[in-house]
This record gives structure tokens, C-alpha cells and sequence, in this order.
């Protein structure tokens, strides 16, 4: 069936595949819902905003993201309170990033008005995937990529934009053990760090996987000119515990914006929690690790929200951090102040839930 919302034309799936899903045993990110959005950049311009059925697309062997890697991403969620109402966690950033991860990939930017009602549209009509409770929500995943074909070594002239939904459940429960990166880089000064790139977390697998065949599930990236500095956990920014203190890196061109970074710092305010953020140097943590200051370690990004860490090597030596069950844990604080935030279930002071009407 079509439809025509004020911009966007709508085909909707004539079957559903929701009931043949099991909701309780979610693999993150394999699952898809009913719908997709999909927007397309030709002749100058972005047009034909659309919603169809979740399908698979065919590009041409010459589309120049598979050459030049012209692609970037976001994470979001949609979260269900239990009168049904759903919310969206401080979209305008995602939208304010995106935008900002193409212009740095020479990309263009994508208009407001299509995002928003590209995304509410999508939600409003796969809403029967977005299950209520605490842990659970929709994953979305908006993401740009250059269509056109031609493998010149320049910026495309076409682009398709996209958003695709994948139900989720709590994602990195149990706390991980990382290894502090001393040889390998995630991003460098003047490159893309600050942008959701999708070579920036290509570029990260493979000394993951040296980290795995250690024992370790995560790498714990330094800065690329001295290995001194540190500055994001895996995927995700990365906080410290030092006594009461939390700090955490600045952004910069080598370090991403975090949605989820910056609402804790803003949470950490709120709750009389002193947070520095400055440059943390591996040297300063291994000592409070050896004089027993250093509390906590944790990620904070979309898809985990909080991901605290339980041990750490760098050089061969290797750190256990024996708080990190405590119950006075900054990490188990920050979670469920940020998820009762976005289910609905406290005061959001700060304006950051958008309801989806």
C-alpha cells in the first residue's frame, strides 16, 4: 500500500515478520524491522524521500563507497514508556553529527525536515517493534554512503542516505577487560576521529582481534603521536574514576562527540559529582590503579549506554580493578539515571526526551 505523508511517500510491507522474531534472545544487530527510509542526492539536491519495505539494494560494482569509503553513521534509540508513548534521547545531536561527520568526508549535508520526519514516520509505523521496559529499545541507524558510479578518486556526485531499525535488548552486560593500545592508533590529529566514519571502526578490528586472542574483549586507544594519552574504550568514550573525581578526554579531531560522553558529564554536574575533562595520561592511571585511587573505569556510548571495566594491561602488566561490583559504582549510577531518562520514568530536567506524536 502507498501513502504520502507531507514530504515523504510511504510503501508499506504487506507482511510483517514481528511475530516470527523472539524478543527475549536478541543477537545485537542481525534483526531488522519491517521498514526502511531512504533518500536519495542527485543533480545537487536530495530528493525523493521515501519509506519501503526493508529490502536489499543493488549498487553498482563502480559505487565509489566501495573505493573511496565515502560512508558514515549514527546510533540512536526509540524507547517505549508503559502508556505506550515513545521517545527519542536528544535526536538534534545525531542529526547536528551526522552532518557534521559528512561535511568532513566531503559529503553533503542532510535536510532537517526529511531526518525528522523520515524518522518519525519509520517509527510511527513499526512501532509494534519498539517493547517496552527498562533495557529494552529500537536501535536506529542512520548512515550515508556514495552511490555513484565512477572510481575516479574524488568526491561522488550521488548519495543514497538511510535509516534502518534492529530491535535491542541490554547490550554489554558483564564488564570487560581491555588492553591499553601502545603501538596501534584508532584516529590521528587532522584525520576523521571526530567523524562516525566507517573506516574509522574498520581500521580498529584487526588489533581488536590481537587484543581478543589475549583474553581481552576491548582496546583501549591512546593518542597516535605518543601513546601517552587515552582516549576512547573500543567504540565508545571512556571515563575515570580517581577517588570521587571522574575524568575524562577532551574532544578533538581525534576524538568523537559523544551523545551519551557528554550527557553524563552534564549528569555528573547535576549530582554534585566533580568531572575534569583533560588530556589522561596512561602513566597517571597506572599509579592510581597501584595506590588503589582508581575506583572505576567505564565506556559510554549508544548501543551499551555504560560499560564498566574490570581490568586493564598495558605492557605486560596487567590491572584488576576490584570496585567495580561496588555498589557506590559511578557507572550503575549514571546507567539508570540516563535509562529512567529515556523510558519515561523520571524528571528530565534538561529537555533531552523528544516524544515521537
Amino acid at each position: 500500500m502507498a501513502i504520502h505523508t507531507d514530504k515523504i511517500s510511504v510503501e508499506t510491507s504487506e507482511t510483517s515478520k514481528i511475530n516470527t522474531v523472539d524478543f527475549s534472545n536478541l543477537d545485537f544487530g542481525r534483526v531488522f524491522t519491517d521498514h526502511m527510509f531512504v533518500c536519495d542526492y542527485e543533480d545537487g539536491k536530495w530528493q525523493n524521500p521515501k519509506i519501503m519495505p526493508y529490502q536489499a539494494m543493488t549498487f553498482e560494482p563502480s559505487a565509489r563507497v566501495f573505493h573511496y569509503g565515502q560512508a558514515v553513521f549514527e546510533g540512536m534509540k526509540a524507547y517505549k514508556d508503559d502508556d505506550g508513548k515513545v521517545f527519542l534521547f536528544r535526536p538534534k545531536q545525531n542529526f547536528e553529527r551526522i552532518n557534521k561527520s559528512s561535511g568532513r568526508l566531503a559529503m553533503p549535508a542532510f535536510p532537517e525536515d526529511y531526518f525528522f520526519e523520515g524518522l518519525e514516520t519509520l517509527l510511527k509505523l513499526d512501532n509494534d517493534w519498539i517493547k517496552p521496559g527498562v533495557g529494552n529499545s529500537l536501535y536506529l541507524r542512520p548512515f550515508v554512503i556514495a552511490t555513484e558510479p565512477a572510481i575516479s578518486a574524488s568526491p561522488a556526485s550521488m548519495y543514497r542516505f538511510m535509516i534502518i531499525c534492529s530491535p535491542a535488548k541490554s547490550y554489554y552486560n558483564s564488564a570487560v577487560r581491555v588492553l591499553i593500545a601502545d603501538h596501534y592508533s584508532r584516529s590521528a590529529n587532522g584525520g576523521v576521529g571526530a567523524a562516525k566514519a566507517a573506516g574509522n571502526y574498520a581500521a580498529q578490528f584487526y588489533p581488536t582481534s590481537l587484543a581478543q586472542k589475549k583474553g581481552f574483549q576491548q582496546v583501549v586507544w591512546t593518542d597516535a603521536d605518543t601513546h601517552t594519552l587515552l582516549e576512547e574504550a573500543g567504540t565508545m568514550n571512556v571515563f575515570f574514576r580517581v577517588n570521587d573525581k571522574l575524568i575524562t578526554a577532551p574532544t578533538s579531531d581525534r576524538i568523537l562527540d559523544g551523545v551519551t560522553r557528554k550527557s553524563i558529564i552534564q549528569l555528573a554536574e547535576d549530582l554534585g559529582i566533580t568531572c575534569e575533562v583533560r588530556p589522561v595520561t596512561v602513566a597517571e592511571i597506572k599509579e592510581a590503579a597501584k595506590d588503589g585511587s582508581l575506583k572505576e573505569i567505564f565506556g559510554a556510548g549508544t548501543a551499551a549506554v555504560i560499560s564498566p571495566i574490570s581490568a586493564f594491561e598495558h605492557q605486560d602488566e596487567l590491572f584488576e580493578i576490584s570496585s567495580v561490583d561496588a555498589e557506590d559504582s559511578y557507572a550503575k549510577l549514571f546507567k539508570q539515571t540516563l535509562l529512567n531518562i529515556q523510558h519515561n520514568l523520571s524528571e528530565d530536567k534538561h529537555g533531552w526526551r523528544y516524544e515521537v506524536k
